[in-house]
């Protein structure tokens, strides 16, 4: 462990139907614990990433548990030395996730889980697996898993087309999905699965998952995280990696180089964006 600020993310899909009175709770104990960063409400669940002291956060917890619908929800912690979020947001959504298809619904149905080191062992095994990347294309670029395909997408609203795209031979093969913590994926399964995938299972608890079980084994990169850390590596430690001002991209150290680069201004994927008119 390094650091002194403890940082958690965790969601549960279940029905809250009253998520309208759970936000100013929610706002007053985050307050009084002297906690930063975001708690998402929707009817179909919540999800949070969360920074502070040790007691600050075990404290939340214990709150959070008082809602017997919202016990045991998996945890991804880390620790940094410095806050990671600026401030404390609680926020009502539409959907904790957003994919923008109304019928897929995680709390009553979602794909099979794969444990990390199962994952693993499937691939020390040399299992003809579809290894497949669910998350945007920003986030692949600053590592993956070996041999994963990557779906060029920029959001994840447009997974369904990109799933619709894939070759039908792939259908009967044997899928092992994965986003950042397994949030998307809960989703991402049963798109799959209503598109006619017969064998499709998710990454529990995700990248962050696998790095806390089993570290970096067949992961190539760092994984991007959305907070100030920008991007850690398979101990969990933030990176060099860093995001643009001014278009949000995150840039590797060898994109940081490059003289389209200004701190605050531009980098090379928009600079001409921010290129003065002639």
């Amino acid at each position: 462990m390094t650091g002194t600020v403890v940082n958690i993310a965790g969601y549960r899909f279940a029905d809250l139907s009253d998520r309208n009175n759970l936000q100013q709770p929610l706002r007053d104990i985050c307050g009084e614990l002297a906690l930063k960063g975001t708690i998402l409400l929707a009817y179909e669940g919540i999800n949070f990433f969360l920074a502070g002291s040790q007691s600050g956060i075990d404290s939340f917890i214990e709150f959070l548990e008082s809602d017997e619908r919202l016990t045991d929800i998996p945890l991804k912690i880390s620790y940094s030395d410095t806050q990671p979020f600026r401030r404390m947001n609680v926020r009502l959504k539409k959907e904790i996730i957003s994919l923008g298809m109304e019928h897929i619904k995680p709390a009553e149905r979602t794909g099979e889980e794969i444990t990390p080191t199962d994952f693993k062992q499937l691939i020390d095994d040399g299992e003809d697996l579809l290894i497949l990347d669910t998350r945007n294309e920003y986030e692949c670029k600053i590592g993956t898993f070996n041999n994963a395909v990557e779906l060029d997408i920029r959001s994840f609203r447009d997974f369904p087309r990109a799933i619709g795209e894939l070759d039908e031979k792939l259908k009967d093969k044997q899928v092992v999905m994965f986003c950042t913590g397994g949030i998307r994926c809960e989703k991402a399964s049963l798109v799959m699965m209503d598109a006619g995938f017969s064998n499709v299972k998710q990454l529990k608890g995700g990248i962050l998952g696998y790095f806390e079980e089993v570290g970096g084994a067949h992961w190539n990169g760092d994984c991007f995280v959305f907070d100030q850390r920008v991007a850690v590596n398979p101990q969990l430690q933030e990176t060099d990696v860093v995001q643009c001002f001014a278009c949000r991209e995150p840039l590797l150290l060898e994109e940081q180089k490059s003289t389209n680069y200004v701190i605050a201004k531009s980098c090379s994927y928009c600079i001409d964006k921010v290129k003065s008119p002639d």
